[in-house]
C-alpha cells in the first residue's frame, strides 16, 4: 500500500462528517456481517464462516510439549512465566486477551438496546458491534482448538473486574467514548504483533499458521472497521484526551497479562497507537474493512 493514502485516526472530523460516516459504517455493517441473530448473539455470515473453519479443520503436526502448563496458567498465571517456552505464552496470551473482550461484551449486551429498541444509526451500530464482539471470542476458541486445546472454559474475571466491565457501558458517552475507542486501537496493535509472532513461532507448522493467521484476520479486518467507528462518537476535546490515554491505558491493559511483556514489545505496540493511520494495513484487510472519510487522504 503506498504511503500516505490514509491520515491519523486523531484527524479531525466535524459534527457534519461524523453523522454522513456514522449512516455510512451502518450501510457497510448491513452487508459485512450479515442478518443479526439477537437470541444467538450473532451474525449470519460470521457464522457461516466460523463453520467453514471448523468444517475443515487444521491441527499441529507436533502436538504441544506440555499442554498442562496452558492449562495450568491459561486462566492465572501459576508459574514463573519466564519458566515457560514462547508458545505456552502466547495461548495464555491469547486467551486472556480474548478473555477481557469477552467479559466486557457481556457486561454491554444487557446494557446496549437491542435492536427492537434502537431508534438512532448510533444504537443500532452498537448493537451489531457487540455481536461482532462474540463472534471474536468463538473464533478466538477455534484457534485455541487448533493447538489442540479443546478443554478450555471462558471463564469470569475476579468480581470487582466484572462490576467494573459492568458499569462501563452506563458512563456518559463524552467520558467513556475515549476508552472505549483506545481500547479497540489496542485490539488492533495487539492482533498486528500477534500476526508477525505467528510468522516466527509457527515456522515449522506452515498449515497450522495459515490457518491461525485466517482466524486472527477475520477478527482484525472488524476492529480495523471498530476503531474507525468508535473514533467516530469522539468530537475534538475528546480526541485529544484519546491520544493521551493511549499509554497509560496499554500499560494498564497489558500488565494484566504477564506474558505479553515476555513475548511482545508494549513499548512498540503504544508507538504503533499513536501513530496508527491504516497506512499499514493490508490491502486485502483495506479491502474488506472500513475507514472514516476525514482518515481518507
Amino acid at each position: 500500500m503506498a504511503k500516505g493514502q490514509f491520515l491519523s485516526v486523531f484527524s479531525p472530523a466535524t459534527d457534519e462528517q461524523r453523522k454522513a460516516n456514522f449512516e455510512d459504517y451502518w450501510a457497510f455493517t448491513q452487508n459485512h456481517g450479515g442478518e443479526l441473530m439477537e437470541a444467538e448473539q450473532d451474525l449470519a455470515k460470521k457464522r457461516a464462516k466460523l463453520k467453514s473453519f471448523q468444517d475443515n479443520p487444521v491441527k499441529l503436526r507436533t502436538p504441544l510439549a506440555d499442554p498442562d502448563a496452558f492449562y495450568r496458567n491459561y486462566v492465572k498465571m501459576q508459574d514463573d512465566p519466564k519458566s515457560l517456552d514462547r508458545m505456552t505464552l502466547m495461548l495464555c496470551a491469547i486467551y486472556k486477551f480474548a478473555r477481557h473482550e469477552w467479559v466486557g461484551i457481556k457486561g454491554a449486551w444487557d446494557v446496549v438496546p437491542d435492536m427492537a429498541n434502537s431508534h438512532t444509526v448510533e444504537d443500532k451500530i452498537s448493537r451489531v458491534h457487540l455481536a461482532e464482539e462474540f463472534c471474536h471470542y468463538r473464533l478466538f476458541d477455534e484457534m485455541l482448538r487448533t493447538f489442540g486445546l479443546d478443554k478450555v472454559e471462558w471463564v469470569p474475571l475476579s468480581p470487582w473486574k466484572e462490576k467494573v466491565y459492568e458499569f462501563f457501558p452506563k458512563v456518559p458517552g463524552v467520558i467513556m467514548d475515549p476508552p472505549a475507542f483506545v481500547t479497540e486501537l489496542m485490539g488492533v496493535s495487539f492482533y498486528f504483533h500477534l500476526h508477525a509472532l505467528f510468522e516466527d513461532i509457527l515456522a515449522d507448522e506452515p498449515e497450522v499458521k495459515e490457518r491461525v493467521q485466517a482466524l486472527l484476520d477475520e477478527i482484525t479486518i472488524d476492529e480495523i472497521a471498530h476503531v474507525g467507528q468508535r473514533r467516530n462518537f469522539i468530537g475534538p476535546m475528546g480526541m485529544k484526551f484519546s491520544k493521551w490515554m493511549v499509554t497509560p491505558l496499554y500499560k494498564m491493559f497489558f500488565d494484566d497479562i504477564p506474558e505479553v511483556g515476555e513475548i511482545f514489545d508494549v513499548e512498540q505496540m503504544i508507538k504503533d497507537g499513536l501513530a496508527f493511520d491504516f497506512n499499514d494495513v493490508p490491502d486485502h484487510m483495506v479491502e474488506k474493512s472500513w475507514i472514516p472519510s476525514y482518515c481518507k487522504a
